[in-house]
Formats: C-alpha cells, sequence, structure tokens
C-alpha cells in the first residue's frame, strides 16, 4: 500500500514539476511576444500639439494609415480633407471618424491619383473653395502590382506613388506657402533602399517588368522628390519630410497576395506578429505632419519617428534636381500652372 502511495505521490510530483516549467515557459514566451510586438510597434508620437483652426489634406485616407492618421488628426481639431478614389468606402470611413472623434469637420473629395486630369481637377477646386493648407500628407499608394499603365500611358506604380503626389504638390504649393508655417510629408518606404531611378525606360518599355524594381524605383522617386522640393521652399515657411511607415497589416499587398496566395497563406500566421497595427504604422506621418522643431530637418528621412539615414542613392542632389524635371515635363506642369 505504501508503494502504491508513493508511486502516486511521485507521480502526482512530476506532474506538478512539468506544469511548473511548463507555465514557466509559457510565460517566458508570452512575455517575449508582448517585448517583440512592442518593438516591432516602433516609436509613438507624444505631441499633444493641437491643430484647430488648421487644414490638413490626406491622400488615400479611407484606409490603412492614412485612416489612422486622419482619425488622429480629427482629434486634434483640423479640418480633415480626405482624398479618396473610391468615394463610397471614404464616405464610410469619414462617418466613422467623425463620430469617434466628435469632430464634424471631416470632409471627402475625389482625387484618383492614376489620373493627372483628376489631380489637376481636385487642386483647382481646392483651392477655389478652401482658404488654406497647412498640412499635406501625400500617403496614397499602390504596391507590387501587375503592370499596366494610366490613362497618361505611365507606369502603374511609378504614377501613382509618385507623379499623381508630384503634381498635387506644386498645384497646391502657392496655398501651401500662403498658410506657413506648412508641411509636406511624404509617405515613402525602406524599399527606396535598393533602388534605381530608371530615367531613360522609366515605363520598362525597354526592360522586362519587375514590380518589385518598379515599387523601389517611385519609392526611391518620394525621396529624392522630398529632397528637391525641401531645397526649393527653403525660407518659404514650408518644410517637407519623407518616411518609412513600417510593414503594415494593409491591403498594399493585396496583389502579392493575389498572384501567390499559397505563400501569403502559408506567411499569414506569422507575419501577424511581425507587422505593424495601421495605427502603429501612422506613428511616423504623425510624428512628421505634427512635432515642433522639425524644421531644420525639412527634406529629412525618417522611420519610427526617428530621424534616420536614407540610402546613399537618395542623396543624390543631381539625381534629385533631375527628377524635378523630368516629372515636371511628364505631368505637363510649367511655372504658370
Amino acid at each position: 500500500m505504501n508503494q502504491y502511495i508513493s508511486a502516486g505521490y511521485l507521480w502526482e510530483e512530476l506532474k506538478s514539476n512539468r506544469l511548473a516549467k511548463y507555465g514557466a515557459v509559457t510565460a517566458a514566451t508570452a512575455i517575449s511576444l508582448v517585448l517583440l510586438r512592442k518593438w516591432i510597434g516602433g516609436g509613438v508620437c507624444k505631441s499633444r500639439v493641437r491643430l484647430d483652426g488648421k487644414t490638413v489634406v490626406i491622400t488615400g485616407a479611407n484606409t490603412g494609415i492614412g485612416k489612422e492618421t486622419a482619425r488622429d488628426m480629427a482629434k486634434r481639431g483640423a479640418r480633415v480633407v480626405m482624398a479618396c478614389r473610391d468615394l463610397t468606402r471614404a464616405e464610410k470611413s469619414a462617418a466613422e471618424i467623425r463620430m469617434s472623434t466628435g469632430n464634424g469637420n471631416v470632409v471627402v473629395r475625389h482625387l484618383d491619383l492614376a489620373s493627372l486630369y483628376s489631380v489637376r481637377h481636385f487642386a483647382h477646386e481646392y483651392i477655389a473653395t478652401e482658404d488654406r493648407l497647412d498640412i499635406l500628407i501625400n500617403n496614397a499608394g499602390v504596391m507590387m502590382c501587375p503592370y499596366s499603365l494610366t490613362e497618361d500611358g505611365y507606369e502603374t506604380q511609378f504614377a501613382v506613388n509618385h507623379l499623381g503626389h508630384f503634381l498635387l504638390t506644386i498645384l497646391l504649393l502657392d496655398l501651401l506657402k500662403n498658410s506657413a508655417p506648412s508641411r509636406v510629408v511624404n509617405v515613402s518606404s525602406i524599399a527606396h533602399k535598393g533602388g534605381k531611378i530608371h530615367f531613360d525606360d522609366l515605363n520598362f518599355n525597354q526592360t522586362p517588368y519587375d514590380s518589385l524594381v518598379s515599387y523601389r524605383q517611385s519609392k526611391l522617386a518620394n525621396v529624392l522628390f522630398t529632397r528637391e522640393l525641401s531645397r526649393r521652399t527653403k525660407g518659404s515657411g514650408v518644410t517637407t519630410y519623407v518616411l518609412h511607415p513600417g510593414v503594415i497589416r494593409t491591403k498594399l499587398g493585396r496583389y502579392v497576395e493575389m498572384r501567390h496566395p499559397v505563400v501569403s497563406a502559408l506567411l499569414s500566421a506569422p507575419s501577424i506578429l511581425l507587422m505593424k497595427t495601421p495605427k502603429q504604422g501612422a506613428q511616423t506621418t504623425i510624428y512628421c505632419a505634427i512635432t515642433e522643431g522639425l524644421e531644420k530637418l525639412s527634406g529629412c528621412y525618417f522611420s519610427d519617428c526617428k530621424l534616420m539615414e536614407p540610402a546613399p542613392e537618395a542623396k543624390d542632389d543631381l539625381a534629385a534636381m533631375r527628377m524635378w524635371d523630368v516629372s515636371a515635363k511628364l505631368v505637363g506642369y510649367k511655372e504658370e500652372d
């Protein structure tokens, strides 16, 4: 009898030790995951700046980090203009933002960055109906989409991610100057590193189209545009910043999912742990838009709410000037515009 009692006691002890070890491992794993998520989440904009009386324009504000940026600007009291292609989704998002922030001064206007006509129409209508523009956030974009040309005949990623925003910014530049101090914030990507501007083949007419090569080109163009815009607006009261938001759980990567569904499914679970939420991804945009004292860093590149070093290719002043001249020619911009 004592043997059975001893054996049972020992078994219970073993189970208890195993459970204790299992519990310790589980707790350690949970803590590690929390710390990992906090690290992946990156920096947080801690500024309490209010934007009452200010007007903010955000492209692609109906979803993802654009929507979270719009929500934050609205919370701070700004008049928020959501410039979006899909008006139905945009109106739904605007209604949600009005309700969650208590700010009824959130409006939607149509903007299709794949159409230079649409960009011009938006800008002209904005200038005719609005009296100021304090912050322009060029947020919208497409990522690694299949090869296609816009109605203007330009490769889609380069047209949407760069050319549309380039034209929009220069058309609104006088209003930005009149509202100074004002800011232009361009959402780029760490993918600009390794990118190259194919000045002689921007549309991939001479070389096979590669969606990643095209995406990197468009994101490098964002950084070069920011650098040259900063040089051209020096002393005007307009400052400009470019940023990498992080790897975000948004619909931006939908084309990758469509083309490689099996890979996407296999990676989806672990990738969730390694990606920022849209709210986390919006933090650097918000930081660049409102943080006081950034004026001396106009033209610079940021990530995780910190000043970062861009790729060497992004610091080429001659390439930046050439990018401006080529872009102006492609969009048909002249000084009298």
